[in-house]
């Protein structure tokens, strides 16, 4: 009985720990860093990384009241490649120079030691804009007009 207790117990936590990781806003097309990464090169955008984690509340506080308006989804979604980072998830990435890190570790290298971060980077990750806490929607737009007129005066030089 002792036996099957152990094993039934080793299992739910096994599906639980399968489970709980961060979620990214509902509606965006979110990438794993390495593959927004490439997508920004390709398409010549800014690279957008929320570093998030499971059971942030001020990651879903952001979610569901910034990320959730109109505006901020047609903006985000047009002006940038959209990066996920669980800051503490264990997922592997292959970073351009083909080293491979953790979620975590990536995070670690941002400075995303609290959740959430937001950062405005390069397409090779260099970061331009850094957000961290909770985010209003008059943030995140801000934030992006600020990029969009960064993007403007470097294209006119």
């Amino acid at each position: 009985m002792a036996r099957f207790t152990r094993s039934t117990l080793l299992g739910l936590l096994l599906l639980c720990g399968a489970a709980a990781h961060a979620e990214a806003p509902d509606g965006y097309a979110f990438k794993p860093f390495d593959q927004a990464m490439q997508q920004a090169r390709d398409e010549g955008k800014p690279l957008f990384v929320y570093f998030g984690r499971y059971g942030c509340g001020y990651c879903e506080k952001t979610n569901k009241e910034a990320f959730s308006d109109t505006q901020v989804h047609e903006r985000y979604s047009a002006h940038y490649a959209l990066a996920y980072v669980d800051a503490e998830g264990g997922e592997r990435l292959r970073l351009p120079i083909g080293e491979r890190i953790t979620e975590r570790e990536l995070g670690t290298r941002y400075d995303a030691f609290v959740t959430p971060v937001f950062s405005f980077m390069t397409p090779d990750g260099e970061t331009v804009l850094r957000l961290v806490g909770v985010q209003r929607i008059e943030d995140l737009l801000e934030a992006d007009a600020k990029i969009q007129e960064a993007l403007a005066i470097a294209g006119a030089s």
